[in-house]
C-alpha cells in the first residue's frame, strides 16, 4: 500500500525528544513513504538517540539556523544523501529565560532579538539554504515548506516575547508564500496547542497556560499527543493540498474558535 509521501524527500528540524511533534512528524513521513533527513541543535548526539526510534535509519545534520557557515554547507549535505528535497519541516523556537514567565515588560532588546533570529528570521534563513534543492536539474521547481506555531492572534500567559516572535513567523510564512509560489513552492503552518515536550518545559508557567485547553477546547486535548500535529504536517508536505498556501492550518482542539 502506498503512502501520501511515496518518493517524496524531507529534511526536518526540531526532533529533540520523543514528545517532539517534529518526531511525530519524521515518524509519520517515513511511514507514509517518505525519505528524510534531520538537522540538531545543539545537541545533535540527542537528536541522534531519538532518532534511533524511528522506523528506519536516518542521518542527522549539525545545524544552527543563526549560523551563516552552517546554512551555507546544508545544500551540499543534503544533497549528497538525497540527491534534492520535495519538503521542509521548520520546528524551532527559543527566546531567553528572560524573555518568558512575565517578564514582558523587562526583557532587553538583545533577547527580543534573539527570540525573532531563532523563531521567525529562521523560517526565511532555512528555507533560502534549501531552495537551490528544490530545483530539479531540469529546472522543475516545487516543493512544501511547514512551519510550526502556537496561536499569535493572542497574548498568552508567560508566553511573553515568545509571541510576537510567532506573529513574526506567521508573516514570514505569508510573505514566503508570496514570493515563492511562481516557484511551485507551498508555504504554510500548523498551529498546535500545548503539547508536554522539551520546548514547553522550558516555559515558566507552562501549566497556567495550557490549563486553558481543559475549560474551552470543544474537543477533548491530550498534552501527551503529538501525533495529531504531526498528522497535520505530513498532509501539507504532501499533494493532497497542491493549491493551499501562505495558510494557518489550527490542531488545537478548536479552541482557536472559541472566544469564551
Amino acid at each position: 500500500m502506498s503512502g501520501i509521501l511515496d518518493g517524496k524527500r524531507v529534511l526536518i528540524t526540531g526532533v529533540l525528544m520523543e514528545s517532539s511533534i517534529a518526531f511525530h512528524a519524521a515518524k509519520l513521513a517515513q511511514e507514509q513513504g517518505a525519505e528524510i533527513i534531520l538537522t540538531a541543535f545543539p545537541r545533535p548526539t540527542l537528536t541522534e538517540r531519538i532518532a534511533r526510534k524511528l522506523p528506519k535509519p536516518v542521518k542527522v545534520v549539525e545545524l544552527d539556523v543563526t549560523n551563516t557557515e552552517h546554512l551555507d554547507r546544508l545544500g551540499d549535505i543534503v544533497r549528497e544523501e538525497l540527491g534534492g528535497l520535495d519538503g521542509v519541516v521548520h520546528s524551532i523556537g527559543f527566546a531567553p529565560q528572560d524573555a518568558l514567565g512575565g517578564n514582558f515588560l523587562n526583557t532587553p532588546f538583545e533577547s527580543v532579538a534573539t527570540a525573532m533570529h531563532v523563531s521567525a528570521y529562521s523560517l526565511k534563513s532555512l528555507t533560502m539554504a534549501c531552495l537551490p534543492l528544490m530545483t530539479s536539474p531540469e529546472g522543475e521547481s516545487g516543493g512544501a515548506v511547514v512551519g510550526l506555531t502556537f496561536d499569535a492572534q493572542f497574548a498568552w500567559p508567560q508566553y511573553d516575547w515568545m509571541g510576537p516572535a510567532k506573529a513574526a513567523l506567521e508573516a514570514t510564512s505569508r510573505y514566503l508564500a508570496r514570493d515563492l509560489g511562481k516557484q511551485n513552492i507551498r508555504c504554510n503552518l500548523v498551529s498546535a496547542g500545548p503539547i508536554g515536550s522539551m520546548a514547553a518545559k522550558s516555559i515558566p508557567g507552562f501549566t497556567e497556560l495550557a490549563d486553558v485547553w481543559n475549560h474551552r477546547s470543544p474537543l477533548e486535548w491530550d498534552l501527551s499527543d503529538p501525533e495529531p500535529a504531526g498528522r497535520a504536517i505530513v498532509a501539507l508536505l504532501s499533494d493532497w493540498f497542491p493549491k493551499t498556501t501562505g495558510e494557518i492550518v489550527h490542531v488545537d482542539g478548536g479552541l482557536h474558535a472559541i472566544g469564551a
